[in-house]
């Protein structure tokens, strides 16, 4: 079972999370409104029995905390609920009607379980296996790395290659009991410092990482912390990773991997409109272990003419500059 709605806490929250995922539905609510209180079980029954990873996703909206998202949407009645499709409000319910809503999200699901595996572990482009859905709109273009020329640094060399980041199938760590080395990890401290090249100058909306370290008091971390650099002529070191400015940081916590140990992570997409090549920096896991993993990363966004293989047209990090 999923877990319950995510609380929004700011407007930029709120915005990501259009943003990485298709469908959201939005209960706007006050701890003062006895309707809000009735309705709030039901409510989060829904989202914890029909959430999605990157399809459907239930949040909630405290109008006294977030005013801002209130008056944008123009929300004068509580409970008000919002469904919105590609960041787009598509309707509306007003008021604690059950009946109403359960039927909406209902509809909603039949919609999206039609489209094929919601869950996050369908098929991307030339059937590469996904560990979250595509955002609408765009399409998976890790076909557009050129992994020939792909680095990564601080790799045990026990683990797999740079390759298996961008291998076609399901990772094997999905299975019960798996002891193959189809994965990535790091080797003296829990950093890794991963170079993606690009066949074409593309426009990077989402990264999606995989990550499933095994249980036990010697495992490896998931990512915690990423720093992202683009339009780099070649890999970066450590010192300098740890010095420059990124073009975007991210920090993930538990909530932020499916049941795919996938974390569908959306990009300041005006950031990565001309991208030829990407750095991943993993800085730090997510706990206290010495390691960190990386089983599979896919790319999402829009692909541009082809270039000549193995040259980099070096151009500004960001629009505009």
């Amino acid at each position: 079972m999923a877990q319950g709605p995510t609380e929004i806490t700011s407007s930029q929250q709120f915005k990501d999370l259009l943003r990485s995922s298709t469908l959201v539905v939005a209960d706007f609510y006050a701890d003062w409104c006895g309707p809000c209180k009735q309705i709030a079980p039901v409510y989060e029954s829904l989202a914890k029995s029909l959430s999605r990873p990157g399809a459907l996703a239930f949040v909630k909206v405290n109008t006294e905390n977030n005013s801002d998202i209130s008056a944008e949407y123009q929300v004068t009645a509580l409970p008000t609920f919002l469904v919105f499709r590609g960041g787009k409000v598509e309707d509306t319910v007003r008021g604690a009607d059950p009946t109403k809503l359960k039927n909406i999200v209902q509809k909603l699901l039949s919609e999206v379980e039609s489209m094929g595996e919601a869950s996050g572990s369908g098929s991307g482009s030339g059937g590469q296996w996904l560990g979250a859905d595509v955002p609408r709109g765009y399409r998976e273009i890790t076909d557009e790395v050129e992994v020939r020329n792909c680095e990564i640094l601080n790799a045990d060399e026990d683990s797999g290659t740079v390759k298996t980041l961008f291998a076609t199938q399901k990772p094997t760590g999905l299975e019960k009991a798996s002891t193959s080395k189809d994965y990535v990890q790091s080797g003296a401290d829990d950093q890794l410092l991963l170079y993606i090249p690009f066949q074409s100058t593309v426009k990077l909306h989402t990264l999606q990482i995989t990550s499933l370290p095994a249980e036990g008091d010697d495992a490896p971390a998931r990512p915690g912390v990423l720093r992202l650099f683009i339009n780099r002529p070649q890999n970066m070191d450590f010192s300098e990773a740890d010095d420059s400015e990124p073009t975007q940081a991210i920090e993930l916590g538990p909530d932020d991997w499916n049941a795919n140990g996938t974390a569908n992570i959306p990009l300041r997409f005006v950031r990565f409109q001309k991208t030829n090549a990407v750095i991943v920096y993993v800085q730090r896991g997510d706990g206290d272990a010495e390691t960190v993993r990386v089983d599979r990363l896919r790319l999402i966004g829009e692909a541009g003419a082809k270039r000549e293989m193995g040259k980099l047209q070096k151009i500004g990090d960001e629009p505009g500059e």
